[in-house]
């Protein structure tokens, strides 16, 4: 196996796993019972960013560019609540929830910052679709 084809290996894996997050949390959260209807919408949103997680996943280097909406999405998420927290606001989110948006996020940076720094093309689209 090729570093190419291992890198696009563990990258689409990466994506299928923050698509299966997403899915699983934002189900969650919609299903939730006493959940209000604006914490429903957020898990109808969460639900929708796996979406773009799993468009990612199928071929990674051509939607790149998609993925600065999940790391813009995931810290400003992360910095709202752990600042509700802090504050003592009703930040309601559990810890580990919050944990894993920081090591998605970390991940998504680490994919749009290096991908150009080897040469390598995670992606199989050859033309300009």
């Amino acid at each position: 196996m090729s570093n190419e084809t291992g890198a696009r290996r563990g990258w689409t894996w990466f994506f299928w796993i923050a698509a299966i997050f997403n899915f699983l949390v934002g189900i969650a959260v919609i299903l939730w019972p006493s959940a209000p209807i604006d914490t429903r919408l957020v898990g109808i949103l969460v639900f929708a960013f796996g979406l773009v997680y799993a468009v990612v996943a199928r071929d990674p280097d051509r939607y790149a560019d998609v993925i600065w909406a999940g790391v813009f999405g995931k810290v400003a998420v992360v910095a709202l609540l752990v600042t509700a927290e802090m504050n003592q606001s009703g930040g309601d989110a559990p810890t580990a929830v919050l944990a894993i948006d920081v090591l998605f996020a970390t991940g998504f940076l680490t994919f749009l910052l290096t991908r150009g720094e080897t040469g390598v093309s995670y992606g199989e689209s050859g033309g300009t679709d």
